[in-house]
């Protein structure tokens, strides 16, 4: 699963870890990715997305049906 919103398009950031010692190294800040189920009342379908935390809240805003289509003029596939 890649960690990428569909509704979003929260990706990973990428930084460096900082050690105490100030030595520093690599590493990425991955968004808070989490699969979901919603039914889409009007292709009478449940569909499953990979939002973010954020995203999920949007869609609790906006309503299932908005959300799709915000995904499908991005050029997302639902």
């Amino acid at each position: 699963m890649s960690a990428r919103c569909q509704l979003t398009g929260a990706e990973p950031g990428f930084g460096n870890t900082v050690s105490h010692s100030h030595r520093r190294s690599r590493r990425r800040f991955d968004p808070n990715i989490q699969r979901r189920r919603y039914w889409l009342p009007s292709e009478g379908r449940h569909v499953r997305l990979t939002l973010s935390a954020k995203g999920i809240r949007t869609v609790d805003a906006v309503g299932i049906e908005a959300a799709v289509a915000r995904i499908r003029a991005r050029g997302g596939k639902v």
